[in-house]
């Protein structure tokens, strides 16, 4: 019998305590049974830790990481809010960040910070609630999936949670969320993996035995009994406490930064010993349809002040973590639950788009930039978006394998199918070969063409797919999706009765991917 169906047939049922404590949202269970605990071992042997940065309201990317290669096109879009390429940072002579991002700029030139290009989804969703879910769950955009995908691997490691957590093995959350409530990326198959401190406030409160005063009334006496019932049977609080305590000193993190204030506990949690696995932070107001730029100086205002907050918290978690001697255990990703369109509106803003650039920080990344220079049309319309390059969930996919160790034949459960896995941990974190390419592998002849185009692709070998979407960043057709031998193969594309214009096919094969423009014209 296998140990998952064992546990769930013969574990007695526990008694589950939900618990609010200021602002507190988290289950807690007794184990008293240590032959029972020792069932409830991790799968996986590690003590790496994922930290999330959820960047509310749909980044803008391009404007974040700017296009220098293709920098006219990008100005023709965006005459009113571009970036000038004299003030941009640059990174690889081909893109740069804004000239606000100098903290993560000295971690790229340290080797810690990996830029992913034109990261998105078949069919994006452009709604801020049903994009953030996909994002979360980790489902098509076609589908509804309830649980999330960090959830998953949580429920993979820590099967039957919570019942009998936490124990000998596992004394400590298994996820913690700060800055609101429990998200969707942590909600398992049946129940919520992880707890939630809604914020720095009631951090600070909880771990100095501070609360708020209840009032002298028949319901501040039911206030105050239920309290004490929580803090005695609080056992995370306990583990939470015990793990701040042990951090006395920390580097300065930037004031009046709601982001540098969550990740400053974050860091003190996990230099405190805590074994919690993932951590996620949020940090908001990224919806910039309106006065994103100052019209006198494009490189300041509101967009400007967001990405400076983003760039300074995370160089300070990154010192501070260095300071604190934790820093080979923790790696780091940001994302966005969309990026924005490729042409400004006539509001100094930008509208909500496709593909956007993610990052992912830490000592073990894989520093530099992964992906080609996002393609700008000459002539952008409102309607363009960046092509997505790199599907999100072969981002998840990667840090679960070369990061949290999961086993490949776990991976495609936790995930709910197969994604590529992309070069961007080193390959001693767990022991897993990254592979890199940088050949041309995808051209189409003739281009342009008017019904039909051959596609000849070179594969590796094993899985690969090619796939033709079209400037809103939707994916029209899907050539190929099988295993191949190694070599050079063609397909065709017969566009049939779709309208003329700028296509792209993408090719993508294990780690590898490319994009390539199309033209069809009539």
């Amino acid at each position: 019998m296998k140990r998952r169906s064992f546990l769930q047939k013969t574990l007695p049922a526990g008694v589950l305590l939900p618990s609010l404590l200021n602002g507190f949202s988290f289950r807690a269970l007794g184990m008293d049974s240590p032959e029972l605990s020792s069932l409830l071992l991790p799968v996986t042997e590690t003590d790496h830790v994922l930290v999330i940065v959820q960047l509310n309201g749909g980044n803008d990317g391009l404007n974040m990481v700017v296009p220098l290669e293709n920098f006219s096109n990008y100005v023709n879009a965006r005459s009113n809010l571009y970036i000038p390429d004299t003030k941009v940072l640059p990174l690889n002579g081909k893109v740069g960040l804004h000239p606000a991002m100098t903290g993560l700029e000295s971690l790229y030139q340290e080797g810690q910070l990996k830029v992913i290009h034109s990261v998105g989804y078949p069919q994006p969703n452009f709604s801020h609630f049903r994009a953030t879910d996909i994002w979360m769950s980790a489902s098509d955009s076609s589908t509804i999936v309830n649980s999330g995908w960090a959830g998953r691997y949580l429920n993979y490691e820590y099967p039957n949670f919570p019942n009998g957590y936490p124990n000998a093995s596992m004394t400590d959350p298994l996820a913690i969320q700060i800055g609101s409530v429990t998200s969707l990326t942590f909600q398992g198959p049946a129940v919520s993996m992880g707890m939630s401190i809604s914020s720095a406030t009631n951090f600070y409160n909880l771990v100095n035995g501070v609360t708020d005063p209840a009032p002298n009334t028949p319901a501040g006496k039911e206030l105050t009994y239920v309290r004490m019932v929580s803090q005695q049977t609080q056992q995370y609080a306990t583990s939470i406490k015990a793990a701040a305590a042990k951090v006395t000193k920390q580097v300065t993190y930037p004031t009046a930064n709601s982001l540098a204030d969550q990740l400053k506990i974050v860091a003190r949690l996990i230099a405190g010993g805590l074994k919690t696995r993932v951590y996620m932070v949020n940090y908001g107001g990224f919806d910039t349809h309106a006065v994103q730029v100052n019209s006198n100086d494009t490189t300041t205002g509101s967009h400007a002040t967001l990405l400076k907050n983003v760039s300074s918290a995370i160089k300070a978690f990154q010192d501070d973590l260095r300071m604190l001697g934790a820093e080979d255990r923790v790696v780091g990703m940001t994302f966005s639950e969309f990026g924005r369109r490729v042409k400004s509106n006539g509001s100094i803003g930008t509208d909500h788009g496709s593909a956007a650039p993610c990052f992912l920080f830490g000592k073990h990344v894989m520093g530099g930039v992964l992906g080609d220079t996002p393609i700008i049309p000459a002539n952008a319309t409102v309607n363009d978006n960046v092509p997505f390059q790199y599907d999100f969930r072969s981002v998840y996919a990667t840090l679960l394998s070369k990061w949290l160790c999961v086993e490949d034949r776990d991976l495609q459960q936790i995930m709910l199918k197969n994604f590529q896995q992309l070069p961007l941990i080193n390959g001693i974190a767990c022991k897993k070969p990254v592979n890199l390419s940088g050949e041309q592998l995808i051209s189409n002849y003739p281009n342009p063409f008017t019904s039909s185009t051959v596609i000849t692709f070179k594969t590796a070998g094993g899985h690969t797919l090619i796939q033709v979407m079209d400037t809103s960043g939707r994916v029209v057709a899907n050539l190929t999706d099988k295993e191949y031998a190694p070599g050079s193969y063609t397909v065709t594309f017969n566009s049939g009765f779709m309208p003329s214009g700028v296509y792209y096919a993408r090719l993508q094969n294990m780690a590898t991917q490319q994009v390539r423009p199309m033209l069809k014209v009539r």
